[in-house]
């Protein structure tokens, strides 16, 4: 296969261009014309950076259901808000992608901890205030219905 040396230039130079004309290029069947090692990296990219945005959803949906079961009194709007903010991020990225809400279950402990550990930073309460096992299953926290905390 043959690489177009001024696409692979212009990957470098101008990324919409080079997009945009990777998109016709695609569309036209020109396929000896198609940097493909870049095109390779950036779909490889977008799978990434989809579970990268989910994993930074659900942290911070955890962190503010933490807060609101933990320091229930100093429970704000701006909390609620956000809970509600992010649960639309992720509902939108599983329309999307149907498979992410099995990566959801693999990650849904590692995005807890971290959120666990934001929580006691930022309520200033000790670690151990937060139990080490989520108190909210992967359902109840995506369920926008949820409001027990």
């Amino acid at each position: 296969m043959v690489v177009n040396p001024e696409t692979e230039t212009l990957y470098d130079s101008d990324y919409c261009l080079w997009l945009e004309k990777t998109v016709h290029l695609l569309r036209e069947g020109r396929w000896q014309e198609l940097d493909i090692p870049n095109l390779v990296e950036e779909i490889a990219d977008v799978g990434k950076s989809q579970k990268q945005a989910l994993q930074s959803n659900l942290i911070i949906l955890l962190l503010h259901l933490l807060k609101c079961k933990y320091q229930s009194q100093k429970r704000t709007a701006s909390w609620l808000s956000s809970i509600a903010e992010h649960r639309d991020h992720i509902d939108i990225a599983l329309a999307d992608s149907f498979s992410l809400r099995a990566y959801i279950q693999e990650v849904f402990d590692k995005c807890y901890a971290k959120a666990r550990k934001r929580a006691a930073i930022e309520t200033e309460l000790p670690l151990d205030t937060f139990p080490e096992q989520s108190p909210f299953s992967p359902e109840q926290t995506l369920d926008s219905g949820y409001d027990k905390v």
